[in-house]
């Protein structure tokens, strides 16, 4: 008898849990909806055809505006010719709509395109290179399957050959400075060689003898005659649309204000004639640490520097504040990005 209650107790109190349970789900379900502005409710439809004439209205790709007029480097783009034409088109809709990677790309550039722009000149080589470092690396320390490094990505013996130093300490392609000075060297080089811009950026993807031996076998002397392997072919169409996206952002739908840009990090040099034994001091001894002294000196490749021979480095310390995001970033100056020219 008494089993008899008590398992009747328990039936009806199961019963009754799962009565309060639904009925607080729906007070929940109705205290969430009536709390949540419309805006931000989810739509749930019942009828596929509201849901297509709901996506159809309010959702668009749209196909770019290929520009009458293209220049890289001084020298024109001929995009009245079909191919020329088509293959820009695809660079052009492949880097404005990897909507991300762009932004960030841009983002970043507002850091290293300073540091890059004075070099560049100072050699004499055409402003719009810099977005040939952007096409190789991103403006970033890569290092491509074939070990291609740093900002330019150099193989190790092209690296030497334009003089970069390289051990098990230093690795110069880490630089942004010392490897930007190598890319000039090189560029020159092929500028003599070729005495246009255009083959020289080509170059830099396929090597001056590949480049060489295409235009001997097809006996043409313009790279937008040349038939060349795919990466080759879209190298030079890829760094001409950075520059038309970077150079007009909102035209490609990007709105960027200047406060989301990443502001060059101000620093200090300190000149180095002996050894290191051990970075993170060093970092300590000059009012940084070590995560944000091999930040700003990625070339750094150990912890310590022993340099035998005494050769003297200048080895760079953010200035008191640069880590805090204030110290450099224009807050007062909210306006939208114009892009870089």
């Amino acid at each position: 008898m008494n089993h008899r209650f008590f398992r009747g107790m328990i039936v009806v109190t199961k019963f009754l849990a799962s009565v309060m349970f639904l009925v607080g789900i729906g007070f929940s379900v109705l205290f969430f909806s009536e709390s949540v502005p419309p805006k931000m409710q989810a739509q749930t439809y019942q009828d596929t055809s509201k849901f297509e004439q709901n996506f159809y209205n309010n959702y668009g790709v749209y196909a770019l505006n290929v520009p009458e007029e293209v220049f890289f480097a001084g020298e024109e783009v001929p995009v009245e010719l079909f191919d020329v034409r088509e293959s820009l088109d695809r660079e052009l809709l492949v880097n404005t709509y990897w909507h991300s990677q762009t932004l960030f790309l841009m983002k970043r550039a507002s850091r290293y395109f300073p540091l890059i722009e004075p070099i560049l000149k100072e050699y004499g080589v055409p402003d719009d290179f810099k977005y040939l470092a952007v096409a190789e690396s991103g403006l970033e320390n890569a290092r491509s399957p074939a070990n291609a490094v740093g900002y330019w990505q150099f193989l190790t013996g092209t690296a030497r050959d334009y003089g970069l130093e390289i051990n098990n300490e230093v690795d110069e392609r880490y630089s942004i400075e010392k490897s930007t000075e190598a890319a000039c060297k090189f560029l020159l080089q092929s500028y003599k060689l070729y005495n246009n811009w255009t083959l020289a950026a080509a170059s830099y993807n396929m090597g001056r003898d590949g480049i060489s031996k295409q235009m001997v076998r097809q006996k043409e002397t313009d790279y937008y005659d040349l038939l060349l392997g795919e990466e080759t072919s879209r190298y030079v169409f890829r760094i001409i649309a950075l520059k038309a996206i970077f150079s007009n952002p909102r035209e490609y739908g990007f709105n960027i204000r200047q406060q989301d840009l990443y502001k060059p990090l101000p620093y200090e040099l300190v000149e180095v004639t002996g050894s290191v034994p051990d970075f993170a001091v060093f970092a300590q001894e000059n009012g940084t640490n070590y995560k944000i002294l091999k930040f700003l000196n990625p070339w750094l490749r150990e912890a310590y520097l022993l340099n035998p021979s005494g050769k003297t480095y200048y080895i760079k310390i953010p200035r008191d504040g640069a880590r805090i995001t204030s110290a450099y970033y224009s807050l007062e100056s909210p306006g939208l990005f114009n892009g870089f020219k």
